[in-house]
């Protein structure tokens, strides 16, 4: 039976739409599989929505925009052009909630909870682990509450940064500079392109590398520093040999790493 058949019998059998939401989609892009069932789904979609079954809509979502958008830039992704919709971050409600749960001996604020939220990047785990190192706390006081707490959450961030920066500064010269020229070019990262090449070359002399290892950069030594990336949990590709950063809070980590001390 194929996906077009079970999904055609389920939608006869409930006699209503068929919703499937599928998390972390861009992950598909991975694969040649992957990519089968993207289209194996849109034949669904097309034959639930165009005949006498009951209809199909399909909801991917991502935690990286730039990898999302791969599913739909490009003529042939099986869902080229459908919407891209950001959903919002947590909001206030979410923070009023935190507020409520937080289980320490005395509340926190909520107007100073959002505040640390946006330091955190909207990242509610960051601001879950800050509770959870000070729950079990003895000698933590009700008075001592705001300060530790503001304290324990600006720990988290600087703990997930450091984490980031001290994969990036193990990197080699020019697998850091092929990771700093595609943060910088997003979805307009071509990487063996001859502009790309000499973009490479430019940020060996700036990280203050001799002439000779500019001029040793060709195609063969980027595609080994892109996998290199990819080991390191850095740089994510698709099976169609697009790149983008693993997780977009790169760039500012990265950004951070490149302030004067």
């Amino acid at each position: 039976m194929t996906l077009v058949q079970a999904l055609g019998a389920l939608s006869d059998e409930l006699r209503k739409p068929v919703v499937i939401v599928i998390d972390e989609a861009q992950q598909a892009l991975t694969s040649q599989a992957g990519m089968d069932s993207l289209f194996a789904l849109k034949a669904a979609r097309d034959e639930l929505n165009s005949s006498t079954h009951f209809g199909l809509r399909l909801v991917c979502t991502g935690s990286n925009r730039d990898k999302l958008a791969m599913l739909r830039n490009s003529q042939d992704q099986a869902f080229y052009g459908a919407p891209l919709v950001t959903f919002p971050h947590l909001d206030r409600d979410y923070i009023q909630w935190f507020c409520q749960h937080v289980g320490l001996p005395a509340p926190i604020e909520a107007e100073a909870a959002w505040l640390l939220f946006e330091q955190a990047g909207w990242r509610p785990e960051l601001l879950g682990a800050a509770a959870d190192s000070l729950r079990f706390d003895l000698e933590l006081t009700a008075d001592d509450v705001p300060q530790r707490f503001a304290a324990a959450v600006q720990e988290q961030i600087d703990a997930a940064i450091a984490e980031t920066l001290r994969v990036v500064h193990a990197l080699t010269p020019l697998q850091s500079a092929v990771l700093r020229v595609l943060a910088d070019a997003g979805t307009h990262y071509r990487p063996f392109e001859a502009a790309t090449l000499e973009k490479y070359r430019d940020a060996l002399r700036q990280a203050g590398e001799p002439e000779e290892a500019a001029g040793r950069l060709d195609v063969t030594s980027t595609q080994a520093a892109l996998q290199a990336l990819q080991d390191r949990s850095l740089v994510w590709r698709a099976s169609r040999g697009v790149y983008s950063l693993e997780d977009v809070s790169l760039r500012e980590v990265l950004a951070v790493s490149n302030r004067p001390e």
